[in-house]
């Protein structure tokens, strides 16, 4: 086997093994399912925290998929039928049984991955969202009023919805629905309509008033 397959061996069954078990799960215990010493497990990862470092960057940033920014702003399609799309592709690629296992896990432990992956997501998929909340609802444009903390926590809750679906698939298991595009459908005309009723023109401007920075 090659060092590069070696690897890949220890950290997919350390992705498993610590969905599991939890960042507490011992190596020795590791390297005895993966049938392996525990010295060559320490050859490819000279301390645990690198290993975990590792499976932090497998599981949350390598799968998160540089093209969801541009399928949020495909204004040729419509925003619900975009946002079916990306949850669609979303939760196959992060709300699996580990992603879910390990997000929490990671989150208890202190660690900052979760500050890092939240970080990532409200750059790459929540602002682009709110571009086209506004688009949708006859806003004013980011470039002219930029985008607000109080839009981005409402999409927050929007989207936090979607991950409370897998808690309680993953972590509870409890009978959820496999109809995930219908769930996106019905969530996302709820927040538009609801948003888009609510607001007119001059409502909307002091909606999405820059946040002062002791909001932020």
């Amino acid at each position: 086997m090659t060092r590069g397959d070696r690897e890949q061996q220890i950290v997919k069954g350390a992705i498993q093994f610590f969905a599991e078990q939890g960042f507490g799960g011992n190596t020795r215990e590791l390297a005895d399912r993966l049938q392996i010493t525990q010295p060559l497990l320490y050859k490819h990862f000279p301390t645990k925290n690198d290993l975990i470092e590792r499976v932090f960057k497998e599981v949350f940033f390598d799968r998160f998929d540089p093209r969801w920014s541009d399928l949020i702003l495909d204004r040729s399609r419509s925003i619900v039928a975009r946002l079916q799309e990306f949850y669609r592709e979303y939760a196959a690629a992060t709300y699996t049984y580990e992603w879910i296992r390990l997000y929490i896990s990671a989150g208890l432990m202190g660690r900052d991955v979760n500050a890092r992956y939240i970080g990532q997501v409200e750059q790459k998929i929540l602002l682009p969202l709110c571009s086209e909340i506004r688009l949708y609802c006859g806003l004013p444009d980011p470039s002219v009023i930029p985008i607000s903390r109080v839009e981005l926590d409402h999409v927050w809750v929007f989207h936090g919805g979607f991950f409370y679906y897998a808690m309680r698939k993953h972590i509870y298991h409890v009978a959820t629905t496999e109809d995930l595009d219908t769930l996106v459908e019905r969530a996302a005309t709820t927040m538009l309509e609801g948003i888009r009723s609510m607001t007119s023109a001059a409502e909307g401007q002091a909606m999405t008033r820059p946040a002062t920075s002791a909001a932020v």
